[in-house]
């Protein structure tokens, strides 16, 4: 399943920051973020709740990014 969030983050390094957070995350077959648009498109591993999941990745780019928002 594939899905696409809105974020909020300051600049493209941050943005980079969060793609890399995001990847790391259990649930998570890949993660693009595109800092021009300020999406995160994400494709889940199968077996995985997206919303469930998406909380670890905010957590997760939080520790790396913490001014970085995630709406889901």
């Amino acid at each position: 399943m594939k899905k696409s969030y809105k974020i909020y983050v300051d600049c493209a390094n941050c943005a980079n920051k969060m793609e890399a957070a995001a990847n790391k995350t259990r649930g998570v077959k890949s993660a693009v973020v595109n800092f021009m648009t300020l999406k995160m498109n994400v494709e889940f591993e199968d077996g995985f709740e997206p919303k469930e999941v998406m909380q670890e990745v905010k957590k997760n780019c939080k520790k790396v990014e913490d001014d970085c928002d995630i709406l889901f």
